[in-house]
């Protein structure tokens, strides 16, 4: 059975493609021509057809497209993000969080799952803060959404902390910050088994913290970097997504992947894949994966067997497969003309 995968992309399209595993192949089946950088793409929770893009503009703005049967998309409605650039979507029925970056803030869109699809209302929250990286952190940076068992948690890579919101009274306020070592610049977070993971982009490291729920604060396990032989820093070897497919019957030990980028070897950038079980956090693997610019990746299919993953400035797209229990990964099927991929859904 085929499957389709969406591809976000620093181009001006959304593109939709048909994996076939037995046959290793990876085939553009169609595109949507949606604006400028469409980097990130969510899909509606109940519907699959319905997915939300946001264009990373100055004037940020944010895209609805719906699918057919065949996988033929077009753009249903649109609406201003709330912010500059905005990097990064989480969605529930009736909302639509979306991380601003440039300007540092939160928004949050009502949204329905039927035409107009936006609805009136939208909430914008100003985050604060800076860090000491003079070239990145002057501001805030919110650069990812993720919800989490009630909470959202708001990565702010120009102030080195991730802000926690709770919702009360049907409004989203803060309550509390996950505070890091000066000039990390918190990327991407993932919560497992009571422990928050966060990716730091500007020391390409991976954190842990015990992650009590609130009014507990966290407290931090470990840090380790996301390379065995990392460069010294100042440098370009930039951390970029944090995965962790939950078990299963087949992959029943959990591991973190880690994507990192600009690497100057010619295997290209590197998966990287860490052991977390109990209290620990080791690195035990690195997978060279031929892509340049190695940003986004998603996990899919049967028990999250494949992993899907581009490169923004060259290799196109790679589907590769956990071996191993999950230890390793094996190339299965790639196609090298698609442009600048960013991010993706399995659909």
């Amino acid at each position: 059975m085929a499957n389709r995968i969406l591809v976000a992309s620093y181009t001006t399209s959304i593109q939709s493609l048909t994996f076939d595993a037995p046959a290793s192949t990876l085939t553009a089946h169609s595109t949507v021509e949606v604006g400028f950088h469409p980097s990130w793409i969510e899909v509606y929770p109940s519907d699959h057809s319905l997915v939300f893009a946001c264009l990373e503009t100055t004037e940020g703005k944010v895209v609805a497209l719906k699918y057919d049967d065949s996988g033929n998309g077009s753009v249903v409605a649109e609406t201003p993000s709330g912010g500059a650039d905005p990097c990064s979507l989480a969605a529930t029925a009736n909302e639509l969080f979306v991380a601003n970056y440039s300007s540092g803030s939160l928004s949050v869109l009502p949204i329905t799952s039927q035409s107009p699809y936006f609805l009136p209302g939208r909430v914008v929250t100003q985050l604060y803060g800076s860090g000491p990286n003079a070239e990145r952190q002057q501001s805030p940076h919110a650069h990812q959404v993720a919800l989490n068992e009630g909470e959202l948690l708001v990565a702010d890579l120009g102030a080195d902390q991730v802000c926690r919101f709770t919702q009360q009274d049907g409004a989203w306020i803060l309550q509390g910050q996950v505070r890091y070592d000066p000039g990390s610049g918190p990327r991407h977070t993932a919560v497992y088994d009571g422990a928050l993971y966060t990716l730091n982009e500007l020391n390409s490291s991976l954190s842990k913290h015990r992650f009590p729920a609130l009014p507990a604060a966290p407290s931090l396990i470990a840090m380790k970097p996301t390379m065995f032989n990392p460069p010294t820093a100042p440098h370009d070897m930039l951390a970029a997504e944090l995965l962790i497919p939950t078990p299963n019957s087949t992959f029943s030990t959990p591991y973190a992947y880690v994507s990192n980028r600009n690497n100057p070897a010619a295997e290209g950038d590197t998966i990287a894949i860490f052991s977390i079980a109990s209290d620990t956090l080791e690195l035990i693997a690195e997978v060279s994966t031929g892509l340049k610019h190695l940003r986004g990746m998603v996990f899919g299919g049967p028990e999250d067997k494949w992993l899907v993953a581009g490169g923004a400035q060259g290799g196109g797209v790679k589907v590769f497969e956990r071996i191993d229990g999950g230890k390793g990964l094996k190339l299965i099927a790639e196609n090298s003309s698609i442009e600048a991929p960013t991010g993706f859904l399995w659909v």
